[in-house]
């Protein structure tokens, strides 16, 4: 079988050379068979990569112990369900999934536009398959995932042999969530070639309207939504696994996801501008190009071992490949743009600051200013060494003093912009949108502050909140009463409706209150409290309202692990409310031990209990367990906000409803359209 993804890999990796090549003459040639071959070889590259990948599967299934790759990640003990997880434990099967992974959207792309855009495709083409043509040779040749295990002779002769057993999947990793977070990434950040391609395609074939912009609207989604689910299903990996009760510590490789998240969070936002206004057409090319050119980033910090990360490869020779094809890849694209920015001229200028285009303008700038500030902390350890000799630490004593200012205008301009008109607002319409959200912002200002919150951050996050919820509210009570009068519709019928008139906008509403839970529920840690105790059975901590009795320690076996489970007993106020069992387990074949935590969580706050392990009595009559346990208000709201913004995307990309068939006045479609175009109230009424 590894000889079978060895040849599927070598097949795609002609398929891919073939396609740029027939595709870029056949453009070039204006040879319509051509160019249809080169997209047919396209399709072909898929399908060997699939083979690969299939194959390597069924390595792992099989536990095939001649191939150094299953050795070094899998072993006998390991459960199939982490088998799987283990394809993607280590650098070569990580690097197939992602050559896979964009395979696969390449593919979905050349089927969707075979007969659309003819000047353009050709172009994307080549664009897709050199990204593609790129991992597959660093499979190939540096990092394959097929190459069977050898033993060297004392005369240099090196003979294939087959281990009795693999050293098993690093223990932080066997955990359900693994099975989901690398590739819910991998879907996220790969699928950012997609735009990337479709942008310099438009500029090569001088296509540059905004047919690229709407053509992948819906891919930018897709991608922004898969990158936001890893970075989600990460932070509550880290969370559980991890025991040190947190979902972000500001590590090198939680930020390279967190990069080009926030600078395409940043490009769908702007597009909006360019669509409706034909204004930031340059600016828009900026941020695909610096947004794909920072998932390659993020995958070369992952991958050269320039920064500690428990999430990183071990350093390999990979980083220099990947920062050539980076610096390649971000050097041509910024000619390209320069050389075609003639052809990107703004058709209109900002009229106003108090316009809804100077709120996408603000909201630019922050998110960018905060991608640029988290990629200065997370390489700032690099540079002190190069140039001082001392590498600097940099957590979140530097990160959260930069980062939380800037958080907070997000979360700002989140609330305002909503409530602006396009071109400019006039002093009427600002005090008509403005007046419930700021009322209720105070009222929840004063609120917070009667309930004893005195430190600064808490408190302005916690009214901004309020703020924004307000002014989400607010936009979809006038415009479900604006449809109710209009159409006789029951309210809650005028609510789907609306909404499902114009996903598009109402969606990034969802979205946008999906923000101010997780908003609120980031603002939690600035309550937490936490201690730690050495405890005996039937010892007790007290930690504000909460009492936890140690009760048992039992040993625990495994396939994979040997283990010791705790068995707490949690009072709150003198009442139990429940029993916990933390556990710390120990792996023979990788010879590490690991917590799992025991968590009960509600709306307000998460009890967190970690059984971090074991210490000698004082006076040395046997062992005391260690626990820590960390009262942790609001993260319940961390995950239900996480939720929250992945249906508002779903919704956000579904198409617009279309009107039904019975007949209205054309005065009550021109005035909803005005309402769902951004107009104000003023506007409407005389509409």
């Amino acid at each position: 079988m590894s000889q079978l993804g060895q040849f599927a890999l070598t097949l795609a990796f002609v398929a891919a050379t073939y396609s740029i090549i027939a595709s870029l003459y056949g453009v070039r040639r204006g040879n319509d068979r051509l160019i249809a071959s080169g997209r047919n070889a396209g399709l072909g590259a898929f399908a060997a990569l699939t083979a690969a990948f299939g194959s390597l599967f069924y390595l792992f299934l099989a536990s095939d112990f001649s191939v150094a790759y299953v050795v070094s990640t899998s072993n006998r003990a390991l459960p199939y369900f982490y088998k799987i997880a283990a394809i993607w434990g280590g650098q070569e099967g990580s690097l197939l999934l992602w050559g896979w992974i964009l395979s696969g959207y390449a593919a979905l792309v050349l089927i969707q536009n075979r007969a659309r855009h003819a000047a353009m495709m050709p172009y994307v083409t080549a664009v897709l398959m050199g990204g593609l043509l790129f991992f597959i040779a660093i499979i190939l040749f540096v990092a394959n995932p097929f190459a069977e295990l050898v033993r060297v002779g004392p005369d240099g002769a090196m003979t294939a042999f087959t281990a009795a057993d693999g050293r098993g999947l690093n223990p932080l990793l066997q955990y359900f969530l693994n099975v989901i977070h690398p590739p819910m990434l991998y879907l996220g950040m790969v699928g950012f070639a997609v735009p990337f391609a479709f942008a310099m395609g438009a500029m090569l074939s001088r296509q540059l309207g905004d047919t690229w912009i709407r053509t992948t609207r819906r891919w930018t989604m897709v991608a922004w939504l898969f990158l936001g689910t890893g970075i989600m299903l990460g932070g509550l990996w880290a969370y559980v696994e991890l025991g040190w009760g947190g979902y972000w510590a500001w590590d090198p490789v939680e930020n390279a996801s967190l990069m080009p998240w926030l600078l395409g969070t940043a490009f769908l936002h702007s597009v909006m501008i360019q669509e409706k206004k034909g204004m930031m057409k340059v600016w828009n090319m900026v941020l695909v190009i610096l947004t794909y050119i920072g998932a390659l980033f993020g995958t070369f910090l992952t991958r050269s071992g320039i920064v500690n990360s428990v999430h990183a490869f071990a350093q390999s020779e990979i980083g220099g490949y990947f920062l050539a094809f980076i610096i390649v890849a971000a050097g041509g694209a910024f000619y390209l743009l320069y050389d075609r920015r003639g052809y990107l001229k703004t058709e209109n200028e900002l009229e106003s600051y108090a316009s809804r285009e100077s709120g996408f303008m603000f909201n630019n700038l922050l998110f960018v200013a905060a991608c640029f500030a988290v990629l200065f902390g997370t390489m700032l350890p690099v540079l002190s060494e190069w140039f001082t000799g001392i590498k600097m630490t940099v957590d979140e004593t530097w990160f959260n003093p930069v980062m939380i200012p800037i958080g907070l205008a997000v979360l700002f301009v989140t609330g305002v912009g909503p409530l602006l008109a396009w071109r400019r607002s006039s002093i009427g319409s600002l005090r008509r949108a403005f007046t419930i959200p700021a009322a209720v912002g105070v009222a929840a200002s004063a609120a917070v502050f009667a309930g004893g919150v005195r430190n600064p951050y808490p408190l302005v996050a916690l009214t901004l909140a309020a703020f924004v919820a307000a002014s989400i509210a607010h936009e979809f009570v006038k415009g479900t009463r604006a449809r109710a009068s209009s159409t006789g519709e029951r309210l809650g019928e005028a609510l789907v409706n609306l909404t499902l008139r114009n996903t598009r906008r109402y969606g990034g509403y969802i979205v946008h209150f999906g923000m101010v839970l997780l908003f609120v529920g980031f603002t939690g840690k600035a309550f937490d409290v936490e201690t730690t105790a050495n405890m005996d059975l039937g010892d007790t901590v007290t930690l504000r309202q909460y009492t936890v009795r140690l009760d048992d320690v039992r040993g625990e076996r495994a396939a994979n692990y040997d283990g010791s489970r705790a068995v707490a007993s949690l009072f709150e106020d003198g009442v139990l409310v429940a029993r916990m069992f933390p556990e710390r387990r120990f792996y023979p074949a990788s010879e590490q031990s690991t917590s799992e935590v025991a968590v009960r969580s509600t709306l307000i706050e998460d009890v967190y209990i970690n059984f971090a392990g074991t210490v000698e009595r004082a006076d040395g009559a046997g062992l005391l367990a260690v626990i820590q346990v960390f009262l942790k208000p609001l993260v319940m709201w961390v995950w239900i906000g996480g939720l929250v913004v992945a249906a508002g995307t779903l919704i956000a990309m579904l198409p617009n409803k279309r009107p039904g068939a019975s007949k209205r006045p054309p005065t009550v479609e021109r005035a909803e359209e005005s309402h769902e175009e951004g107009v104000h109230e003023d506007t409407q009424v005389r509409a």
